[in-house]
């Protein structure tokens, strides 16, 4: 048997004893992730479309960035207080809404408008995903869990950018339209609609949660308890404007080695689709299906990354392959070769990526059942700050340098970044990491 066949074995059987709406969950990833992917592959292709310079382009990420920092704290508190359900339905209502006012106008206050309202509405839906999975859940399966839901999302980057670059290309095509012009983009923006829209009628079947109609019992019997009633345990918790803390040092461990990638990633993750159609001429269906063929790799690391956190540790396991990632960004920024750069993209995204989930899994049972909401919203948050201080000085860097100077210092700054947070990770964690690992065996 391959190993392709084998992961998808271990995911069909881990999926099979998954709570009934955390596989409904992973349905809703699948569609609206769909349309999701669509907006982080060509929303700035499209700005681009529209004759906006590098340096707009920058200050509309940073406000969306802000846009979904503000958000996240408030929305995490909005989950405990109404549920999950509503916080993703919310989310989705407001992606909708950001595509509205995009296909309505052109005008550039509208477009900064829909991107901040895009990303508060990704935000609100991104912040409940980890504590809803960690609630719908046995510990036993959260790896596998979370690994899956993760591994989902990047099928749907494959499947939207390829589809969604082919079918808007040939539907522009048909109708007239100037390829690579703004109507094509247009198109784009209808399908996704429709995706988050099917995923918006999906959110509404999953089990209603408000605390106000959920038992202690019934929370307890779908994993371990939910983040809301508040334990009476935790009284002398910190809570200061819906950020709930237990133990502070343990809570900023926890997020600052992220926010540091973050800063890495904000100054070049949003813009790689710039960088790949100018340094090598890239039509729209020939750039989707590159990013398509990079998430691909990444779908098969992420769902070998539950092996990899039960032979070594869920940290061991992230440092490992976020460790083996950082060569391949040397590659990436600067070969002039386009295969190569696709592949060192490949590896880089799968590496860098499959982590992911398994460290989401590690720290929501790091921290106390009432503390996972603010520790999500806090990630989100920090992620957000990181973007607006990675894309503001991208957009520093491209006015004062230009386009070669400038991504090679971005290039340099990420590098460095993530060797400094690989290490923090395995310098603060790896103690509790043993535990569990040494606790499960």
């Amino acid at each position: 048997m391959s190993t392709g066949a084998r992961l998808g074995a271990l995911a069909d059987r881990a999926y099979r004893r998954f709570h009934p709406d955390a596989r409904l969950i992973l349905v809703i990833s699948l569609v609206a992730g769909a349309g999701i992917s669509l907006w982080w592959i060509d929303f700035n292709l499209y700005l681009v479309a529209l004759g906006l310079p590098p340096q707009t382009i920058g200050l509309v990420s940073t406000i969306a960035s802000l846009a979904g920092g503000l958000v996240a704290f408030p929305a995490s508190a909005l989950s405990d207080r109404v549920g999950r359900r509503a916080v993703f339905a919310g989310g989705l209502v407001a992606a909708l809404a950001s595509l509205a006012l995009l296909m309505a106008s052109p005008a550039l206050p509208v477009v900064i408008v829909a991107a901040a309202l895009w990303s508060a509405g990704n935000q609100a839906y991104g912040v409940a995903i980890s504590p809803y999975l960690t609630e719908r859940s046995e510990p036993e399966h959260r790896n596998e869990l979370f690994a899956i839901q993760f591994a989902t999302s990047n099928v749907t980057n494959v499947i939207a950018a390829i589809l969604g670059g082919v079918v808007a290309t040939a539907v522009a095509s048909a109708m007239g339209f100037t390829a690579g012009g703004p109507d094509t983009y247009r198109i784009i923006m209808v399908i996704m609609a429709i995706l988050v829209a099917a995923g918006l009628v999906l959110v509404l079947r999953l089990s209603d949660d408000r605390p106000s109609r959920t038992a202690t019992a019934t929370a307890r019997s779908a994993g371990e308890p939910a983040a809301f009633p508040r334990d009476p345990r935790h009284r002398r918790s910190r809570t200061f404007m819906a950020i709930t803390i237990v133990n502070r040092g343990r809570f900023a461990k926890l997020v600052l080695p992220g926010f540091l990638i973050s800063i890495g990633a904000g100054q070049v993750i949003p813009f790689l689709n710039l960088f790949i159609q100018r340094k090598f001429g890239l039509d729209l269906a020939s750039l989707n299906a590159v990013f398509a063929v990079t998430s691909l790799g990444t779908v098969l690391a992420i769902l070998a990354q539950p092996w990899l956190a039960r032979r070594f540790g869920q940290l061991t396991s992230v440092v490992l392959v976020q460790g083996a990632s950082i060569p391949f960004l040397l590659v990436l920024g600067f070969s002039p070769v386009l295969w190569t750069v696709i592949a060192a993209m490949m590896v880089r995204n799968s590496l860098m990526n499959a982590g992911n989930p398994i460290f989401n899994a590690f720290s929501m049972e790091q921290v106390d059942p009432v503390e996972r909401a603010s520790l999500s919203a806090a990630m989100s948050v920090l992620w957000q700050i990181g973007w607006v201080v990675g894309g503001t000085w991208y957009a520093s860097l491209q006015a004062a340098l230009g386009f070669e100077a400038g991504y090679t210092v971005n290039f340099a700054t990420i590098i460095t970044l993530y060797t400094i947070a690989t290490g923090l990770y395995w310098t603060w964690f790896r103690a509790a990491d043993r535990r569990v690992l040494d606790a499960r065996t």
